[in-house]
This record gives structure tokens, sequence and C-alpha cells, in this order.
């Protein structure tokens, strides 16, 4: 959607959205270039164990139709929810294409969720599917009595107890479908995302969210696409950050997507992965970035051949982008943005010069500005809430099953991202703070309700506080404070056991890394929790390290 340009001022100028009222992303990110080239590369797959396979989008419709049909074959129809539990692969991609083409609503689940965050997320969706492999399904024979909803698993790697072998349901499928006419309004996929308080909520959005998307992620790579563009992220694409920064986007504009999601990230792996298949383009979480500059400089041997990095989640300062200038050649981009509403800031080296500890200027498109509790727009210079106007393509359609919480989302005529910022009159954006607890760790965005509600859980605890604590690797760690029950003991063994539930309910990224045991935890007059004053704790104890 952007063109061409030499300054920003250029950039919005000549922008204009283009979303017709029909639109399908399936159809727009795979049959659209497989009737024009069928053996255009789409995705390079690369297995744990070093396997290459090369998918064409010729590849990628023939799988996803014969996915869709037999999804259709067994009951889901226009408007059903199919969560899509699987790591990078061509399955993962394939059945979000077959999910929209049928009309229906897609779930991306991360595979380490626990069997607490999988129940609530596939109870309260309501989910009729799951496609997932080996280890999701044993983490949904678990809970399968919870879900009564939920009338189908496929497994990608052959049939497990209760499951259906997803490719040998295919065998007898045409892979020939014609797919849903939707409107671009219409529902497509439903990203869970963390909350403050209680459960995690689920953003539903629309069709048009990836067209919502594209300016942003042209943006951030430099006026993306360009000729010889190839495409990698380590963050998963159950996240809307390689879902919808990445792999639907690129897939849009014709780029080959490498899919490559390591069980442990390693700076030596990510270097080698990225000179080895020719990377161009790489969305790097601040975290990542930091790990490939702890490990030293990458292999001689191996040369990259970096066109664009970009990165969001946490402002980069001079140190980290002169690294990047020096190691990939290139100037990092920051964007900025969030689930319910994603890439709606951004840097662009190729058109406008960094601003170290600015995360950059609304993207074309989007009506970015700084108001106050209201929704009226604050003067610049004055620090605020960072908004963004309704009516934006990229933005989220309403939480699911949560009324309360979508009003509570908009201030007059803005959505309220719960950050804080401050705009200069040039427009550059530099953000201050969140509004909220939500807890920032190595690129993921974490809801200490969650956390709390699963240390409760414990025989052992009687309740639980958790919050970040500022930590110069991630961001943040989770920390969390707990309050035994009467007659439990702390002990170093107990607060391991206590890290180790949290791992397997909910996922591994959650846990918290530091527990404190204490008598009591500050409290409001209506017995909430007053995380304020136990981040400034937290803060303290960093600061006395």
């Amino acid at each position: 959607m952007l063109s061409d340009a030499q300054t920003y001022e250029e950039l919005l100028a000549r922008f204009q959205w283009q979303v017709p009222a029909h639109y399908n992303i399936g159809v727009d990110i795979c049959d659209k270039w497989a009737r024009r080239e069928p053996d255009r590369p789409a995705l390079i797959c690369i297995s744990e164990d070093g396997a290459r396979e090369e998918v064409t989008y010729g590849d990628l419709m023939a799988l996803s139709n014969r996915i869709a049909n037999a999804f259709a074959a067994d009951g889901v129809t226009r408007g059903d929810r199919v969560a899509i539990l699987l790591p990078q692969a061509k399955e993962t991609a394939a059945a979000h294409i077959a999910v929209h083409k049928l009309g229906a609503i897609s779930i991306p689940l991360f595979m380490l969720f626990g069997d607490e965050a999988l129940a609530f997320r596939l109870g309260d969706s309501g989910a009729k599917a799951v496609v997932t492999n080996a280890t999701g399904a044993a983490k949904l024979h678990a809970i399968r009595a919870q879900l009564p909803d939920l009338a189908r698993t496929y497994t990608i790697d052959g049939a497990q107890p209760g499951t259906t072998d997803l490719h040998a349901a295919l065998a007898d499928q045409p892979d020939s479908f014609t797919p849903v006419d939707t409107h671009a309004d219409d529902p497509a996929i439903l990203i869970y995302t963390s909350g403050t308080t209680g459960q995690p909520k689920g953003a539903l959005h629309a069709h048009r969210v990836l067209l919502g998307h594209l300016p942003g992620v042209e943006m951030s790579h430099d006026l993306f696409p360009q000729i010889g563009d190839r495409i990698w992220t380590p963050a998963d694409w159950a996240w809307i950050g390689g879902l919808l920064d990445v792999l639907m986007p690129a897939l849009h504009h014709g780029v080959c997507v490498v899919a490559c999601r390591f069980a442990k990230f390693t700076a030596e792996a990510a270097f080698e992965l990225m000179a080895r298949e020719k990377v161009r383009n790489a969305f790097l979480p601040p975290t990542a970035l930091k790990m490939m500059r702890a490990h030293g400089d990458p292999d001689p041997s191996l040369p990259l051949e970096m066109r664009t990095v970009a990165s969001g989640g946490e402002t980069l300062g001079t140190e980290l982008l002169d690294w990047g200038r020096r190691v990939f050649g290139v100037t990092i981009n920051e964007f900025y943005g969030q689930t319910e509403c994603n890439m709606i800031v951004s840097s662009c080296a190729a058109i406008m010069p960094p601003h170290p500890g600015i995360m950059g200027r609304a993207v074309p498109g989007h009506d970015v500005r700084i108001v106050d509790g209201s929704g009226t727009p604050v003067a610049d210079g004055q620090e605020g809430n960072i908004g963004v106007k309704r009516g934006d393509p990229v933005m989220f359609l309403r939480y699911w099953n949560n009324p309360k919480a979508t009003e509570a989302k908009f201030a007059g005529d803005f959505l309220l991202t719960g950050d804080r910022g401050v705009r200069d009159a040039d427009g550059w954006l530099r953000f201050v703070g969140r509004d909220d607890d939500v807890i920032t760790s190595a690129g993921y965005r974490i809801g200490p309700g969650e956390i709390e509600d699963c240390l409760i859980g414990h025989a052992a605890v009687s309740m639980a506080g958790v919050v970040g604590k500022p930590d110069p690797q991630r961001t943040e760690i989770v920390k969390a404070y707990v309050v035994l029950a009467e007659g439990v003991d702390p002990s170093g063994d107990l607060a391991r056991e206590l890290q180790e539930f949290v791992k397997v309910k909910l996922a591994a990224h959650e846990y918290p890394r530091e527990i404190a045991f204490v008598d009591t935890l500050p409290m409001t007059t209506t017995g909430k929790i007053i995380r304020k004053e136990l981040r400034q704790r937290a803060a303290r104890e960093t600061d006395g390290a």
C-alpha cells in the first residue's frame, strides 16, 4: 500500500487505504499468487532435524484446499472457531488459510501453553476443532473433558489417542475448493492477549486486519517488498508478531518466508540460519537482538545479506542500534503496536533518520494521538495515553464474550492502548511506560492475573501478587510475591515447585523467575492487590542488587 517516497511527508501525502468491501485473507495470501505463479516459492521449512522443504504457492493452495474440504466434511462451517496449536510449519500456514477460505475463525495457540492456558482459551472460544501435533495432542487429552464444544482434533504427525491423522484425512480430498465470499469486516482471527486482571481476553479481528498491517510492515522494512526479499522471525506464528507482522504480510506480497522456530533460541543458530538461507529481512525482538549482541560477531565464513531488520516491544538504545549497523549493515527499524491494534507506529531508516529512544512516527493511515483519559488529544510535548482513532482497518472488532472490556478499551473517539507516551511537534512518538500491569518479558506481553490465579490454585499458596521486575536482558522478568497457606513453611524447594507448577499449567515464558515469600500483600479497601507498590518494591530490589 505504501508507494516509493523520499520523505515521510511524501509517504503520507501519497497514501490511501485500499480495503475492498469483499476480502478474504486465505485467498489473498495464497490463491492470488498460486493462480499467477504456482511455482513461486512461498515457504522454506526447516525442521528441528535440519530437513529442508521448499513449498510453492501452488503447493500451499492445494494443501489448504484439501484441509478446507476435510474441515467442511467434518462439519466446520462459517463462523466456527478452529484452533491451530503448532510451531512454524507448512501445515500451520495452510490451516490458517483453509479456515479463512471456509469463512471460519482461526485461533493461533502457543505450543508452550500448559493445560490451564489451553483449557481457558479453547473453552472460552468454543473451538470446534484443533490442528496440532503429538505434543499438543497429549496436552489436549488431559483436558478433553473440559471442552464440550471440541468435536475434532487433527494431528499432523500421525494419529494419537482421540485424534484424527490430518494427512490421512486429506488423502481422498480434492485439491480444489471454492472459498466463501467474505466481507472485509467479517471475523477471521481470534488472538488471546493477556490482560491485567483475571483471565486473558480474546481479541477478535476481521479479515481487513491484514490489510491494516501492511503499511506498518512495509514501513518497518524500508518500503517492503524489494526484489530479492526473503523474511524470517524467531517469533512464534502463534503471536501477532509472527503471524501478522511476518507470515501473512509476506505471503500477501509474494515474498518467501523462512519457517524455522528453534526449540531453544541461540544467537549462533540464528546467525547461521540467516546466512545459509540468504534471509534479507528479519523481525528480531529486542531480547533476541541482545542475545545476538552478547554472543559476539557472526562467523565471517557465513556472511549475512540483510536489507532490513525490524524490532518491536521495547525501545532500542544507541548502542544496540550502532551494533546493528556494524553487524547487519542496516539500521534497525523500531515499530509499536499491540494485539488489539498493531503496527501503528514505526521508524523507517530509508526515508527518515533514526531517533534513538524514540519509537517512530505514526504509520500512514493510522491516526495516533496522545490523549487524556476522556479521549481528548493533548498538546504536543505533554504526556498522556497513546490512543488510536476509531475506524482503523487494523483495529480489532471486539473482545470475545467480554463487552465490558471492549467498552473500557475506548474513550471518546480513541482506542486506548494502555501505554503512555509523548508526541513532539514533528510527530515523533516517545514511549514513556505502561498505564497497566502488563509485564513485557523477552518480547512477550504477560498478564499477571492469569499467573496469580494459577499460583493460588496450588495448595501451599494463600495469595499471590505478580509484577514485572526490571531486567537488563529480558526488559522485565516475572516476579511473584506469595503469601503461603497457614502451616506451610517457605523454602527454596517450594519456590522451585511453584515455578514448575506455573510452567506446566500456563507456559514456560510465564513462570515467575523469582518468588518472594511475604506475610501480607498491599491491598486496596476493596480487596484488590496494589501492584504498583509491588512494582516499586521490585524496582528497589533491582537498584539495590
